[in-house]
């Protein structure tokens, strides 16, 4: 594991401009397809990069955009649609086939550049200078774009309508008090009459992200009283609710758990955690992202060895997202003469996921499904993202198949497995640290349905 100090000192040394001017460039690479239609679309992006304790960035290994998430109708049982297509979560799924592939090599006996064996036979670690940043062009939805409002910009998420508002002070923040489920609730104390003139000007930044069943509701009150603050939310869906957690939640989730997911705890001694998150220029608080990110996970205890809560480093770039929202608003503004139609201006509906490795690296999705493919063809294998539950599985059954049967891990071995649910009960210590960070500060994270977690 990386020291606090090496950390720290590679973040003196790789800059937040040069992380998003890293990724930009790769994004630029790609070919048109699945980007936003220009000055009509925006979007968001999230990348993965390698980098080196000592303050090198190596390369991009995943990368993501998309904005979407699907209806609870929409899920399958069979694991081959993409529930949730925020470019956060685009390019976790896609660090995940990356991290898949290393595996593969090195139970094959190739080379590496990021693992090497751990001590116990069959288990594998990160390389001792090897560290993964996490950028993305937005603040995440949910938790960590609330904040004070500075001037009307673009949501990570589609927004709350408001009746009024307007500007203000930078440094506002809204006063807090403790709430339910160890949440923080927004306070709303006695004011005078200055102050309460002041409270109704100042506004929030808000999200379409609802409260998670269970918990008390936004008060929408004027002003900075209109969200609580610290509390689990639902992506908004396009009409129909979703059951998809805002990517606040993701991140503080995988702040505890790490971002390689359940299956492939299985080959690694240890969870693997994000060092660092860059965000680009966005209306941004750091404030409100330790609070989303850090804290509601911070005395979490019990976890069991190779888990731990993770303070990643913070940082902002100057560089903006060329299909962001606010850069498409901004181009017709400047130039009303190419201003679109009113009501043309939406969040693009492809979302692209590009991840370093050998086979078939770039994927477009619409719908959760291959963007254009017809309707005939969905439920067969042509249809499914590269990405979804059902092709990830896919791949790590191929791992678990390529592996010695000297070195499969003990977890695995000699265990009658069959489902996709079985496979991922199966790694106990993620499934205990899971359980400790559910129970002492998650208690309202809903639970998916069985039924969908069962297939072959």
């Amino acid at each position: 594991m990386l020291s606090e100090v090496s950390l720290k000192r590679g973040a003196d040394m790789w800059s937040a401009d040069a992380v998003a001017r890293l990724c930009l460039e790769r994004y630029s690479e790609l070919p048109k397809r699945g980007k936003p239609e220009p000055g009509r679309e925006w979007s968001l992006l999230a990348a993965v990069v390698r980098a080196s304790a000592q303050g090198a960035l190596e390369e991009v290994v995943s990368l993501g955009t998309g904005t979407k998430c699907i209806g609870q109708s929409a899920m399958s049982p069979r694991g081959d649609v993409l529930n949730d297509s925020h470019a956060e979560v685009i390019a976790r799924r896609g660090f995940v086939r990356y991290l898949t592939e290393q595996l593969r090599r090195v139970v094959c006996g190739e080379t590496s550049e990021v693992l090497q064996p751990a001590d116990e036979k069959g288990k594998w670690r990160l390389q001792p200078d090897v560290c993964f940043l996490f950028f993305t062009t937005h603040t995440p939805c949910g938790d960590a774009s609330i904040i004070p409002m500075v001037e009307t910009e673009a949501q990570p998420c589609w927004p709350v309508p408001t009746e009024e508002s307007s500007d203000a002070a930078p440094d506002e923040k809204p006063k807090r008090q403790a709430g339910e489920q160890g949440g923080v609730a927004t306070k709303r104390p006695r004011l005078t009459e200055r102050e309460e003139e002041s409270q109704e000007e100042a506004d929030l930044h808000r999200t379409g992200a609802k409260c998670v069943p269970g918990a008390p509701e936004d008060p929408r009150a004027p002003g900075l009283g209109y969200h609580r603050v610290g509390v689990l939310r639902v992506k908004p869906g396009r009409g129909e609710p979703t059951l998809s957690l805002s990517c606040s939640d993701k991140l503080a989730r995988w702040a505890v758990l790490g971002c390689q997911g359940a299956l492939l705890s299985h080959y690694l001694e240890g969870a693997i955690y994000f060092s660092a998150l860059v965000t680009s220029k966005c209306p941004y608080s750091s404030q409100a992202m330790e609070r989303a990110l850090f804290t509601r996970c911070s005395q979490v205890t019990g976890l069991p060895s190779g888990f731990h809560v993770q303070q990643l480093q913070l940082l902002q770039s100057s560089l903006e997202f060329p299909h962001s929202h606010a850069v498409v608003h901004g181009s017709w503004q400047q130039d009303p003469a190419r201003r679109p139609p009113p009501g043309r201006v939406s969040p693009c509906g492809a979302a692209i996921s590009w991840c370093a490795v050998s086979d078939r690296p770039l994927d477009v999705t619409a719908n959760g499904y291959k963007q254009g493919v017809t309707k005939k063809a969905v439920g067969t294998a042509h249809a499914r993202s590269l990405i979804c539950k059902a092709e990830l599985f896919r791949a790590f059954l191929a791992l678990l198949a390529a592996t010695p049967r000297s070195h499969i891990p003990q977890s695995l071995s000699g265990r009658d497995l069959h489902t996709y649910w079985d496979y991922k009960q199966a790694a106990r210590p993620y499934q205990d640290a899971w359980l400790q960070l559910r129970n002492q500060a998650f208690p309202l994270w809903p639970r998916g349905p069985r039924h969908l977690l069962q297939f072959e």
